[in-house]
């Protein structure tokens, strides 16, 4: 059985701003002109990103957002529970890992501009997963999720908020 610091070495993974750990392992060499792209991007983005992403044990992926869509794809460890806060503060809470007869996914994909945050299921354990952004993900499309900010806009979501958030 693999373990997270096997991950970690192996992947070479390093920390995260959101939490937990990451590599960016593909970016495709064409890009798509800024002006052929919607007015929400500052620039040429990439056909497609994909990294590798780990949490363990209590790490959680913080709320946050991107300008793309992205796809979450298990591969290892505990399920992992993704939270979604859509605009009009509706939460949805989507398990991925691979008891596939309960109900879990494989694959979800997190649709541009929703809050989203994760944790492992299992604390004693660690999940691995990979994440696809189209057009490629940009460290500028990505916001981190203030907690005053986002507790004005969704009110009935504090709890969440105040767990999700460190600011």
């Amino acid at each position: 059985m693999n373990t997270v610091d096997f991950y970690i070495e192996k992947l070479k993974l390093i920390p995260h701003p959101e939490g937990g750990y990451f590599r960016e392992v593909y970016r495709s060499e064409e890009s798509i002109y800024q002006e052929a792209l919607p007015k929400r991007y500052s620039g040429n983005r990439s056909f497609s990103t994909s990294i590798y992403f780990l949490l363990k044990g209590e790490q959680i992926s913080h709320l946050h957002k991107l300008k793309s869509d992205e796809a979450w794809h298990f591969y290892d460890g505990s399920s992992i529970r993704l939270i979604i806060i859509n605009g009009d503060g509706k939460l949805s809470e989507i398990i991925l890992g691979r008891e596939i007869e309960k109900g879990e996914l494989l694959q979800y994909i997190i649709n541009k501009s929703q809050w989203f945050c994760a944790e492992v299921v299992d604390k004693k354990s660690f999940s691995l997963i990979g994440c696809t952004v189209s057009p490629g993900f940009d460290f500028s499309d990505f916001e981190l999720g203030k907690r005053e900010s986002l507790v004005k806009l969704f009110p009935e979501c504090k709890g969440l908020i105040y767990k999700f958030t460190s600011m």
